[in-house]
């Protein structure tokens, strides 16, 4: 691990420690402008890291999923997440995570995901490797689909964005498929045990951060259309060996492939 990724991953810990404190307990959901719910975990959290943050690196601009922006010109910004699959959290479902990015510009520096009520964490900076749990990981090799894991987070969500064909597509070559994904989803493909992530919906504290994961990790993450733009809304995220054929899937207009 390099320095940024350490901190982030000590920004993260900070983050996930105080919303691990709510996990399990029963409290108030509401639901955000665009149909996501919060609770006040996610506002704690996310105001513990920035207040770290505020202390240790005053000058860098902070964008969190909850409290909005500060210092929007500022060359270096932290993106925070506090939770991420807040709906996995209110269900007492453990496959949630706290996620933090740094960001110059458009190049991200380091991505982080800790995973509290699992035990699990991974962070990455662009050559200096990923990092799970303070061991080196990599992708699977499988180059099969019918030997493929496929993650997505809801297939309501995939069909809202007009990708329904192109996941059954996916989905009847693959030999396994499983929701729930979240972020977690892309924790699995960055440590081998699933091939292939996708989600077709996503804010910038979504997916920033795996961004260097998994390409450290030695896997293939774009938007729909295959770019490494930062500005991606969807995400596709795969081993090396299997990334042109999911691709291929999932970019047929049709969904047929």
């Amino acid at each position: 691990m390099n320095e940024l990724s350490r901190v982030a991953l000590e920004v993260a810990r900070v983050g996930g420690d105080v919303a691990q404190r709510w996990f399990g307990r029963r409290t108030a959901v509401d639901t955000k402008f665009d149909g996501s719910p919060v609770t006040v975990a996610d506002r704690l959290a996310e105001e513990a890291m920035r207040s770290w943050l505020e202390i240790n690196f005053p000058d860098d601009g902070i964008l969190g999923e909850e409290c909005g922006e500060v210092r929007p010109k500022a060359p270096r910004k932290w993106i925070l997440d506090p939770i991420d699959g807040t709906a996995s959290f209110v269900s007492g479902v453990p496959l949630w995570g706290t996620l933090v990015s740094v960001v110059e510009s458009d190049n991200i520096l380091a991505g982080c995901a800790v995973f509290p009520a699992l035990g699990e964490w991974i962070t990455a900076a662009p050559g200096a490797g990923c990092w799970w749990n303070g061991s080196r990981v990599r992708v699977s090799d499988r180059a099969t689909l019918d030997q493929a894991m496929v993650l997505t987070t809801a297939e309501r969500l995939l069909a809202e964005a007009g990708r329904a064909g192109q996941w059954r597509a996916l989905s009847a070559r693959a030999g396994h498929v499983r929701t729930w994904g979240d972020c977690y989803g892309y924790l699995l493909v960055a440590t081998g045990r699933a091939e292939c992530m996708v989600d077709a919906r996503m804010a910038v504290w979504d997916w920033s951060p795996f961004v260097p994961i998994i390409t450290e990790a030695g896997g293939v993450i774009s938007d729909w259309s295959g770019g490494q733009t930062s500005f991606f809304a969807g995400v596709i995220a795969t081993n090396g060996k299997l990334a042109n054929d999911v691709r291929a899937i999932l970019t047929a207009s049709d969904g047929q492939a």
